[in-house]
């Protein structure tokens, strides 16, 4: 009785205690630091374009459910595109004076007319741009793309037009200002040129690329 005394007792089997493990415990407590990379942190909140893209997606993926008849996203077409946004209009904030009324083209009318809010055609296209990332990022095939199909541009082109007249905003074109920076970029690339060719060049090149910037430059100015 001595000897088995001295001895480690096994665990009974039926008394519900497990065993002495101390190996596998010590294993199982360091399995989650492991898990852990080193220098690991919590995943950055979505941006806010991307919670916006996001909530746009999903707003036309309903619509496209409560459609009548229901529509799937591979028979979407630019067509459908377009109803959608027009179906956003009933939640415009946008005044747009129709034709007839006496504030027709007023940025500043003077007092409330009856005409109807409608979004705006900025909205529109950030909508539009929102809606065409998504697409291609859920699967989409670009060339398949409805929200960048042809009538949808034209629409959009509309749009902008039409809410321009009606309140007197026009939307100014910023080509000037480009071909200004172009006649800048020409002109200095000539100077550079002149000093090549003056600092003793390869034979004939830099007069070839200073004639060539030169006559760039005079056909930008003309236009």
């Amino acid at each position: 009785m001595d000897s088995t005394s001295g001895r480690a007792s096994a665990p009974d089997p039926n008394s519900g205690e497990p065993g002495p493990s101390a190996g596998s415990s010590s294993v199982s407590a360091s399995l989650p630091q492991q898990q852990q990379p080193e220098g690991s942190s919590p995943p950055a909140p979505p941006s806010r374009y991307e919670s916006q893209k996001r909530r746009d997606w999903n707003t036309f993926l309903q619509y496209l459910k409560n459609h009548k008849p229901p529509l799937t996203l591979s028979r979407c077409s630019g067509a459908h595109v377009i109803e959608f946004l027009k179906y956003l209009d009933q939640f415009g904030k946008t005044k747009v004076h129709i034709t007839g009324c006496p504030y027709f083209g007023h940025q500043n009318p003077p007092a409330p007319c009856s005409c109807p809010l409608k979004q705006a055609w900025g909205s529109l296209d950030a909508l539009i741009g929102r809606l065409r990332a998504a697409y291609e990022e859920n699967g989409g095939r670009p060339e398949s793309n409805p929200f960048g199909a042809r009538a949808v541009r034209i629409y959009l082109r509309e749009v902008r037009e039409g809410q321009a007249k009606a309140r007197g905003i026009p939307y100014e074109k910023k080509k000037r200002k480009r071909s200004n920076v172009a006649v800048a970029a020409v002109n200095v690339s000539v100077e550079g040129a002149g000093g090549g060719s003056t600092s003793g060049g390869g034979e004939g090149s830099g007069d070839a690329d200073s004639s060539a910037a030169a006559s760039s430059a005079a056909a930008t100015t003309t236009v």
